[in-house]
């Protein structure tokens, strides 16, 4: 789910105009997974914005108040997840702590960093997701601990079916402030794709892991 109609198209808006993600179906990306594709994001250019990073702290602010209530603790996704998360419990006024993509391999070896005890409910925010592992496995990290994990928030989902399906198995709520929809739509009505690209686009995301391989 995403927050509402207007929020996720004003996000796609801003996320195409700072160049946070960027649209490519005739010269498409290579990710690090082999994939072709056609599009690209980088939600972390939104820290250099300070209007647009306003707005997406107050955005996630109302979003999780409305959908999971206020937790006792906002957990941050390295790497994306931690400064925006950082500036939500600042607003919010609660503890963060982040997860770690790894243990750390020295001292206590923590892979989630800060204090956390066991039985507080926390909110994990996440910049993207995509088939939602790196996600999901912050998610362990923190139940690990003895945490209520009610729930993630993230800034923008591409809607993978894989993604839908892991969050299903790891029964964890997810609510994003924009999603593949909203981009294609606001990318369109900014007149930044055609038709055509919005067919090689949704193609795209049906059959991410064959596009385009001929």
């Amino acid at each position: 789910m995403f927050k509402n109609k207007e929020c996720g198209l004003k996000v796609a808006e801003f996320l195409l105009q700072i160049k946070a993600i960027k649209l490519q179906p005739k010269t498409p990306f290579t990710w690090a997974s082999g994939w072709n594709s056609p599009i690209y994001c980088d939600n972390r250019k939104i820290l250099s914005y300070p209007k647009i990073r306003t707005y997406i702290r107050q955005q996630f602010v109302e979003m999780i108040v409305d959908t999971y209530g206020k937790p006792d603790v906002i957990a941050g996704v390295a790497t994306g997840g931690i400064a925006i998360g950082a500036l939500v419990a600042e607003e919010m006024g609660i503890p963060f702590v982040y997860v770690r993509s790894s243990t750390k391999g020295h001292g206590l070896q923590n892979k989630v960093e800060g204090v956390l005890d066991s039985n507080q409910n926390v909110v994990i925010v996440e910049d993207l997701i995509s088939s939602g592992k790196s996600s999901l496995d912050a998610l362990e990290a923190i139940r690990e601990i003895g945490s209520n994990v009610k729930g993630m928030v993230a800034i923008f989902t591409y809607g993978f079916e894989i993604a839908e399906n892991n969050f299903k198995k790891a029964n964890c709520k997810l609510a994003t402030l924009s999603d593949y929809s909203c981009l294609l739509k606001q990318a369109s009505n900014s007149n930044y794709i055609n038709e055509n690209d919005i067919a090689s686009l949704n193609e795209w995301r049906t059959n991410p892991s064959t596009w385009n391989q001929n």
